[in-house]
């Protein structure tokens, strides 16, 4: 059943709830930015910095990646994870001196300082990683130059002065990315641990230093694009490429087709809650899209077009067990479409047969 979204009424204005609570990750350790600060004189109404957020969101600015690859734990690891990424010394890496490793020799040089300093750790676990490494990446399309130059500057806003680090960009793929390698024991004795929230803090750290460089560029949860589904795991994409289906395919496949078969679908606890949430979402777009149109300025009312437009594009709260549902209902569907026009063959047959 189809939800319909109002705006509050008019006398409300000032008591509409901050509009960053669409664009927030949920985590324990959230970091304020400057758009979530309310003004102190109208904490119901957008500050320059939320509107400016809010227009990129609505006009769906290209969304970062920020992502953990892994984590190197041997030095053999991080040797063959360092050639990976300098494509064996083909390509030059740079490091958090600014300087440029170029061929096989610049890397030995890199990875026998990491392997020293690995060695005079006497605190360091076994299984405890050296390096963490992490990709920075655009979509198709954005200027290259302009990636590389802000993954140098977050790299240097963000472990500057107190990590080393190695970056490397690739160009052989369709998207523009950078490859970045941090040590992990800083210089002040400390481990990098990077949690939820780190994350996306880095993420927003990147898109500004896109942003400053005249790439258009957002940093925002999926739920604020109207998504609840979280992507799949890289190990299960590279099974999928292959033709093979992974266990967790299996499984919930067998989960769903349990259901169908029993006639009663199970109401999941978390199902409720995404549901609630995304109304909560969208009506406060929509709350404050009436809010600018109150303004009756040309720009304000523009906006708040937009955002309506924008939460009646969102797609439909959809998660794994829904859309596995509607795969196998589609293929129900088509298998019995497929026997039907079958059955009319068999008959179109007969009667000429008959004549």
């Amino acid at each position: 059943m189809s939800r319909r979204y109002s705006p509050r009424p008019t006398g409300l204005a000032s008591e509409l709830p901050p509009i960053s609570y669409v664009w927030e990750t949920p985590n324990r350790r959230p970091r304020r930015a400057e758009w979530d600060i309310p003004d102190p004189a109208a904490p119901g109404r957008l500050t320059p910095a939320m509107r400016a957020k809010l227009e990129r969101i609505v006009r769906r600015a290209p969304e970062v990646m920020v992502k953990i690859t892994g984590r190197t734990k041997s030095v053999a690891h991080l040797k063959s994870h360092l050639a990976y990424i300098t494509r064996n010394g083909e390509l030059d890496a740079e490091t958090e001196q600014g300087s440029t490793l170029a061929g096989r020799s610049g890397l030995k040089d890199l990875q026998q300082r990491w392997e020293d300093d690995a060695g005079l750790d006497d605190k360091r676990r076994r299984d405890a990683s050296l390096s963490v490494n992490i990709i920075l990446s655009m979509p198709a399309g954005t200027d290259a130059v302009a990636v590389k130059d802000s993954a140098r500057a977050f790299a240097i806003e963000t472990f500057g002065g107190n990590r080393d680090y190695v970056f490397v960009q690739h160009l052989d793929d369709k998207h523009p990315h950078v490859h970045l390698t941090v040590r992990s024991l800083g210089h002040d004795g400390k481990r990098l641990n990077p949690r939820k929230a780190d994350l996306q803090a880095w993420r927003e750290r990147f898109a500004g230093e896109l942003r400053l460089r005249g790439i258009a560029a957002e940093a925002t949860p999926r739920r604020t694009r109207g998504r609840v589904r979280k992507g799949d795991r890289g190990a299960v994409l590279a099974l999928r490429k292959r033709k093979i289906a992974p266990e967790v395919d299996r499984l919930a496949r067998e989960e769903v087709l349990r259901e169908v078969r029993g006639g009663k679908p199970t109401e999941r606890p978390w199902d409720a809650r995404i549901r609630l949430r995304q109304d909560a979402i969208r009506q406060r777009y929509l709350d404050f899209a009436a809010e600018l149109q109150r303004s009756g300025t040309a720009r304000d009312d523009a906006l708040a077009r937009q955002i309506r437009q924008f939460v009646n594009d969102m797609p439909p709260v959809e998660t794994r067990q829904h859309a596995l549902k509607n795969e196998l209902s589609e293929l129900a569907n088509s298998r019995r479409r497929g026997a039907e026009k079958g059955d009319q063959r068999d008959e179109t047959r007969g009667e000429e047969r008959t004549r």
